[in-house]
């Protein structure tokens, strides 16, 4: 089943949001997904103590370096999905969960400063194919992005990017109050109330697209590993 790893070096990137968002869509579609909050600050593991975690949702909580792999493995074998939302520190821990996942998403915020961040979780990441010896496919994710203006400076920080062959998400989670109600209330999108949060329907919109994006991306991957097989 697919593990897909939240990874970035920088605090406030939208990391465990992103995780979240993609974690409760895939839920609400009906398919089963385990969370592991591996993130020492435990974001993740507070949102479940709220109400309105949607059915066939599991979260882990206090991941550690002796006990991830194990949890990752378990995981794998009862749910659909494998969600692990990392801490932003390079070490032993992102390191096994890089070698067990099928997608590592980087977020990133769109300046220059978040971009740098950005690419030093790129570089730990090939640093890690190296060590276990096979390819681990990444994508970066803009976030907190402006849904009505695309500034010239994330323009070219995607232009600079694109030319350095790194893979970019088309979509970007764009800056959305019903993104942190979530964390506020509880729960989904879908369960937050419509007269106490504005924008809602923006913000399902914007992660539907999201979570449709990687599901091409692992199914991409899927077939080009079947073909290669054959």
């Amino acid at each position: 089943m697919p593990t897909i790893s939240f990874a970035s070096s920088k605090g406030g990137a939208g990391k465990s949001t992103s995780a979240v968002l993609l974690a409760t869509e895939l839920a609400e579609r009906g398919t089963t997904v385990t969370i592991i909050d591996a993130d020492p600050n435990q974001p993740v593991s507070r949102w479940s103590k709220k109400p309105g975690v949607p059915n066939g949702l599991t979260v882990v909580a206090n991941a550690t370096e002796e006990t991830l792999i194990d949890s990752i493995d378990e995981a794998a074998q009862k749910t659909a999905f494998v969600i692990i939302d990392l801490e932003g520190t390079a070490n032993i821990m992102v390191a096994q969960a890089m070698s067990r996942s099928d997608l590592v998403i980087i977020p990133t915020k769109g300046s220059e400063l978040d971009a740098i961040e950005a690419v030093k979780v790129i570089k730990f990441v090939a640093r890690q194919e190296k060590a276990y010896q096979k390819k681990i496919p990444f994508s970066v994710l803009f976030t907190q992005t402006n849904p009505a203006v695309r500034p010239r400076t994330l323009k070219s920080l995607e232009s600079d990017m694109l030319l350095q062959g790194i893979p970019l998400f088309d979509v970007a989670i764009h800056e959305r109050d019903a993104y942190r109600a979530i964390f506020s209330y509880g729960g989904s999108l879908s369960g937050l109330n419509t007269s106490a949060v504005g924008g809602i329907p923006a913000a399902t919109g914007n992660a539907k697209k999201f979570v449709a994006e990687v599901v091409a991306l692992l199914k991409k991957q899927q077939s080009a590993e079947e073909a290669r097989v054959a």
